[in-house]
């Protein structure tokens, strides 16, 4: 099974070359450097792309459970990048923009260690496994007067608790097994 990171961005990119306004451009650019630096789990490059006080709203199960202001927002990106949870494919289906949003739209392929999937509500056998689970994810990047920094990342995240499969250790992608032996 191939995957590919760079499918985050790449239709982030091909609208970027489609697009003449300078502002959605600008708009566009911050959200792709966005994107490369989650692959990267690079916290510093992700605050990078934000205002001082983002705001962040993530919304599962009807709830919003997104961090807010700095602090937290950065202590969201730290456990991120430390979790297990960090290597997933998310090719867009549709990118929006307008004078103050980028939104896209995915269906999310992350891999995960079985303790992961759990706390994220799926319903795998074991937490010792690593898992593919799949999950739809809508994005809203707002931004103000400022293109080049985002207000914050909204995200609205529909799982099903079967969306997995397990993964034999032989199987798991390099750039999953790279970033897990990273985290010791």
């Amino acid at each position: 099974m191939t995957f590919d990171q760079a499918k985050m961005w790449h239709a982030l990119e091909a609208r970027l070359a489609a697009t003449e306004n300078t502002r959605h451009r600008q708009m566009l650019a911050v959200v792709i450097e966005h994107a490369k630096a989650e692959a990267d789990c690079s916290v510093d490059r992700l605050m990078a792309t934000l205002i001082d006080d983002p705001q962040y709203h993530f919304w599962v199960r009807g709830r919003d459970v997104g961090p807010k202001g700095y602090d937290a927002v950065r202590n969201y990106y730290e456990y991120y990048a430390t979790s297990g949870g960090a290597v997933f494919e998310s090719p867009k289906d549709r990118v929006v923009v307008d004078d103050h949003h980028v939104v896209s739209e995915a269906d999310v392929r992350n891999y995960v260690p079985g303790r992961v999937a759990k706390a994220r509500g799926y319903s795998v056998p074991d937490d010792s496994g690593h898992y593919l689970v799949r999950f739809r994810n809508v994005v809203f990047f707002d931004f103000a007067e400022d293109p080049t920094r985002a207000l914050c990342e909204d995200s609205y995240t529909q799982i099903d608790p079967d969306a997995w499969e397990r993964v034999a250790e032989e199987d798991l992608p390099q750039v999953y097994v790279s970033y897990l032996a990273s985290l010791v």
